[in-house]
């Protein structure tokens, strides 16, 4: 039997061991149950707490939120350590999956049912996608005036390969009433003031999302157990949404007659203004939309920025592109900051949701500086704008042109 993952031992051993040396002093007053020294929490390397490589870049650490540079997703298909991590709580301390459950209930659920982990994944068929997870304040640090949240760069975006059941394949087994529209998640992370009546985030999806194809409640992250700080045991991916959509750790789902009202549904939370407001306005609750469908957007992922080459160098870019619930038809380069437009070469995808591979071979007319562009276009004709665009109070769904520098010398 597989031992459960307790993340409370392993902070323990490699923060808690080490806190004398820290400190110079033993702990003088019994800690409080469940309680781990600050000294502690704010002592952990995520490389040695999540197996992160070292090159990521920590924005906050109570809760843990963590990204990628646009170098380090350089993989056709992103590792564990190279995945960003968004949390609103606190990871849960002591996982079992043999003990784990799910339930499924709510207004519009037909009947309450409780699966174990060990039936999801024995009564149902498993499928495998490659699915991207884009966080929708990713790029939030480009607004201004500034918005308030982790300030990601362009680095809150994986495509990892997930395997788990369809999330349609279990609602049919318990079956959903006519007035079903949405569904709602509960994840077992915990607030983090510890009150066990607040929830960090319960957000959900309409009912047509859930019922994709690619909708999964997920056991396996790239051929492996899901990492704990990815929502181990078992997590929903509805990719093509903002990310805080596929709730982590989850172990009840809420069948609704309404648009779900758990924590952070409500507007600002992954909300922006229904119409296009003045950068800086205040936008009243009742004028914000709930995001829905992410926007088109691409991402240099090779040369990092700052590459340097000879005049007689040509520079071979590559990257990756993706779209919400559309496809990528295209992406272009620039090397004259927009003013022309270069095709690039551009793969499909391998299965709906999954992120598209660009590349391209640049040559440059003389020495100087450079900056190399990508925009990306969508089957509906959308481009990826020069500027960041729509300023919105929460700083979501920046799609502007990712650039690198690139200097001839």
């Amino acid at each position: 039997m597989k031992k459960p993952v307790t993340r409370r031992k392993f902070i323990k051993n490699t923060g808690l061991g080490s806190l004398a040396a820290w400190a110079g002093l033993d702990i003088v007053y019994a800690l409080p149950k469940g309680y781990l020294p600050l000294a502690v929490l704010q002592d952990q390397d995520p490389q040695k707490l999540f197996g992160k490589h070292k090159d990521m870049r920590v924005l906050n650490d109570q809760p843990w939120n963590i990204e990628a540079q646009a170098h380090l997703l350089d993989d056709a298909v992103t590792p564990a350590d190279k995945m960003f991590v968004r949390n609103n709580g606190i990871i849960p301390e002591e996982v079992s999956p043999e003990a784990w459950t799910l339930t499924i209930n709510g207004e519009s659920v037909a009947q309450q049912k409780t699966y174990s982990l060990k039936e999801l994944k024995t009564q149902f068929p498993a499928h495998t996608y490659q699915l991207v997870l884009e966080c929708g304040g990713n790029g939030r640090s480009e607004y201004y005036p500034p918005a308030e949240g982790n300030q990601w760069t362009v680095g809150a975006v994986s495509c990892a390969e997930w395997t788990g059941i369809r999330l349609r394949d279990v609602l049919r087994d318990v079956g959903i009433k006519d007035d079903a529209v949405y569904i709602g998640y509960y994840g077992k992370d915990s607030h983090l003031s510890r009150d066990p009546a607040k929830n960090p985030i319960s957000r959900g999806i309409p009912l047509s999302k859930a019922m994709e194809d690619q909708t999964l409640l997920a056991f396996a992250m790239n051929g492996a157990d899901i990492p704990i700080a990815h929502g181990h045991p078992l997590r929903l991916i509805a990719s093509g949404y903002p990310a805080s959509v596929s709730g982590k750790w989850i172990h009840r789902l809420a069948v609704r007659d309404k648009v779900h009202d758990g924590e952070k549904m409500a507007a600002p939370s992954y909300s922006v203004p229904c119409e296009p407001v003045q950068p800086g306005t205040e936008v009243p609750g009742e004028a914000m939309c709930i995001i829905e469908n992410m926007p088109v957007k691409s991402l240099i992922t090779y040369p990092k920025s700052g590459a340097m080459l000879r005049p007689d160098q040509r520079l071979a870019i590559r990257g990756h592109a993706w779209a919400g619930a559309s496809l990528v038809r295209s992406v272009d380069y620039s090397i004259d900051f927009g003013a022309t437009w270069q095709p690039c070469r551009l793969q499909d995808p391998v299965n709906r949701f999954a992120w598209q591979h660009f590349e391209a071979d640049i040559s440059f007319p003389k020495k100087g500086y450079y900056e190399v562009w990508a925009r990306a276009t969508d089957t509906e004709g959308i481009s990826q704008p020069m500027l960041t665009p729509g300023w919105n109070p929460k700083g979501y769904l920046n799609n502007a042109c990712h650039r690198i520098a690139v200097k001839i010398t």
